[in-house]
């Protein structure tokens, strides 16, 4: 019996409020494409908004990424309502588009033709627009266009205190229990892409000429690896020498943001060769490590809301981590919004897991190598029969070591369903099971068991899920005040961006150096 789990859990029996405080949000990406499935070469729809300044519809990398937001909910239920809600704005103003429904992308045109993302020609507009183009000339653009689904998650301030969590202040104390979530999280996430990972394929025109990939031929149009689960999270086309050496510190949360400032203030020699203008306009921001922050790619993200032309890393210094960022999650393609649900009662039950469990320090260097190898594993051989990971130094076996977690994390599940009052996270862990007994079973192994027994093609398969769930989407439609707002918000966004570009009264060059010169180093650096 796990001693740390079972006290803490029953502490927080004798307080369930705290546990009704917990907030969960989505941020859910998807290709616009056309009725071939090839990538959309049209402007950010206008009846959407601005994708600057819409608090719930804006764009990732390319412009035809959409990322759709919700605000925070304090149930799952509300949650997925939103997000259905936000879909179906989109599907009922796409005209004879539509939104790719998976994380692996659609037909993609040659790299010089995907469009980056236009955020208009405000200063805080121009600087998401030119750090995407740095993002093209250090990584390329087919890369940037993969699409996930990201799952914020926070606790009620109580929660660290009850928990025993230490430090000198309650910022302290907080952020010391989301690291020791993160690190457990490193420790275990490998669970979620075997029981979730949805990207065993991809289209063959994907990978471009000449790019090695080890992948096997499924038909003419598809490739794929026969027991993987996730290739979008696999190291699959994404080469950076830049960023393979930077290994972030999970023990402690000045430990990381050191290292991540060092990574976006200290110079790569290769960008160097770039530099940040070619024939007079900006390529990139700067010719560091990382641009910015967010270029840093990792599976959970500590997080904390930000200012204008305020640096993620001074906010979190400052005022310690808010919330946590789950970004692994490939797209559910059998689910019209991306995920149903079952999943997300799962991540809850799962974070709260990772935040009750015993974690112990990583080594001096706060990288767990072990744990990156185990997650690397499940998604290129998750499914793998016999499969073994690493446990502290030995070998178990994938189905013991899940079946083992998802005993402890049925406990977290029938706390929340007492807290909450409802029986929806025990039925969601439960649920899991069955895969972890049969990987036939698992979402990867059932995408390619249709691909088989259909004879359909990766791209195909995706176009008619996709379609099908946009004429669902418009079929639900929207009710008189929901279509109403939805109209309000885009033109308040479009107000908004105008507005913005109005009242500018730097040029974006000064922008830049002041939006550089606002990063400061860690506490007691």
């Amino acid at each position: 019996m796990n001693d740390l789990l079972s006290n803490r859990l029953a502490r927080l029996h004798g307080s369930p409020d705290i546990l009704r405080g917990s907030l969960r949000g989505i941020e859910k990406e998807g290709l616009r494409v056309d009725s071939a499935g090839r990538l959309s070469r049209r402007p950010h729809p206008v009846a959407l908004g601005s994708a600057l300044t819409h608090p719930s519809i804006t764009t990732d990398y390319s412009e035809a990424l959409l990322e759709l937001l919700t605000s925070p909910h304090p149930s799952v239920d509300d949650l997925i309502a939103e997000i259905g809600e936000i879909h179906r704005v989109v599907a009922a103003n796409l005209g004879d588009e539509l939104m790719w429904n998976h994380s692996m992308p659609a037909t993609l045109p040659p790299e010089a033709d995907i469009p980056i993302a236009w955020y208009g020609t405000s200063n805080t507009g121009m600087l998401k627009h030119v750090y995407r183009r740095g993002l093209a000339v250090r990584y390329g653009k087919t890369m940037q266009c993969i699409a996930g689904l990201h799952y914020n998650f926070s606790f009620d301030e109580a929660i660290w205190d009850l928990l025993g969590f230490e430090g000198d202040d309650a910022i302290a104390r907080r952020s010391a229990g989301y690291i020791a979530l993160i690190r457990n999280f490193m420790r275990y996430s490998w669970l979620l892409m075997y029981l979730f990972g949805s990207t065993p394929a991809l289209s063959r025109d994907f990978l471009r000429d000449g790019e090695p990939h080890g992948l096997e031929a499924l038909d003419d149009q598809t490739l794929y690896l026969p027991h993987a689960t996730s290739l979008r999270m696999s190291d699959l086309g994404y080469q950076n020498k830049a960023q393979s050496g930077l290994k972030l510190c999970y023990n402690d949360l000045n430990t990381f943001l050191t290292r991540l400032y060092n990574a976006v203030t200290t110079p790569w020699p290769a960008y160097q060769e770039l530099g940040t203008h070619r024939n007079g306009e900006w390529i990139q921001l700067n010719t560091n490590v990382l641009q910015i922050e967010n270029e840093f790619y990792s599976s959970i993200r500590p997080k904390r809301t930000t200012g204008r032309c305020e640096r993620p890393i001074t906010a979190l210094s400052e005022r310690g981590i808010q919330y946590i960022e789950v970004r692994c999650m490939d797209i559910d393609p059998m689910q019209p919004v991306g995920i149903s649900p079952l999943s997300a009662r799962f991540l809850d039950a799962f974070l709260l897991f990772c935040t009750l469990q015993e974690s112990p320090m990583f080594t001096d260097s706060g990288y767990c190598p072990e744990s990156a190898a185990n997650f690397s594993r499940v998604v290129k051989v998750g499914r793998l029969p016999g499969l073994a990971l690493h446990q502290d130094g030995r070998e178990i076996p994938l189905a013991d070591w899940a079946g083992q977690l998802l005993d402890e994390i049925s406990r977290c599940a029938g706390l929340l369903d007492f807290a909450l009052d409802e029986r929806g996270y025990a039925e969601a862990v439960e649920a899991q099971r069955g895969k972890v007994r049969d990987p036939e079973t698992t979402p990867s192994a059932r995408l390619l068991h249709t691909l088989r027994d259909e004879g359909i093609s990766f791209h195909d398969f995706a176009l008619r899920q996709s379609a099908e769930h946009a004429r669902a989407l418009r079929n639900a439609g929207l009710s008189q005040a929901q279509a109403q707002q939805a109209r309000e918000l885009a033109t308040r966004s479009l107000e908004e961006q105008a507005s913005l570009e109005a009242s500018d009264t730097e040029s974006f060059d000064e922008y830049v150096a002041r939006f550089h010169a606002a990063l400061k180093a860690p506490a007691g650096e």
